[in-house]
């Protein structure tokens, strides 16, 4: 895999999940992903594939899912973008829960490297959150 190629948002949420299933329980299946993405398992195997080619994931022939070391490496920074933008949509602009759950999936992927260095400072001012693993 080039250095520079970062998942597509689409992917990037895969390793997200991959991620939270890793920690939750111990092996990550076709099937949980999907349940979990509320997806056709296909869809699913066509992403693992993807995943795979981009050195993210591994995957013995009908095997547990397990991350790569780069791919945890994504799937963490996607999960801190997530975290840090969904509590200033909540503590700062008052959005309901279930709303800045949904934006924040959103923004996560387009936010720009300098913006979140500053969302996460603006945070740390204000004592709303602890953002230095951001």
């Amino acid at each position: 895999m080039n250095n520079s190629t970062i998942a597509s948002p689409a992917m990037q949420d895969y390793l997200e999940v991959i991620l939270d299933l890793t920690e939750t329980q111990g092996r990550v299946r076709v099937t949980d992903i999907a349940v979990k993405l509320n997806i056709a398992k296909a869809s699913v195997s066509q992403a693992i594939d993807n995943l795979i080619e981009l050195e993210l994931v591994e995957q013995e022939r009908y095997g547990p899912i397990n991350l790569t070391l780069k791919g945890e490496e994504q799937a963490r920074k996607v999960r801190r973008r997530h975290r840090v933008i969904k509590s200033f949509l909540i503590d700062v602009l008052g959005v309901g829960q279930g709303i800045a759950e949904k934006d924040a999936c959103l923004i996560e992927h387009a936010i720009s490297p300098t913006t979140m260095e500053k969302l996460c400072k603006f945070l740390e001012s204000k004592g709303l959150a602890q953002t230095k693993d951001y």
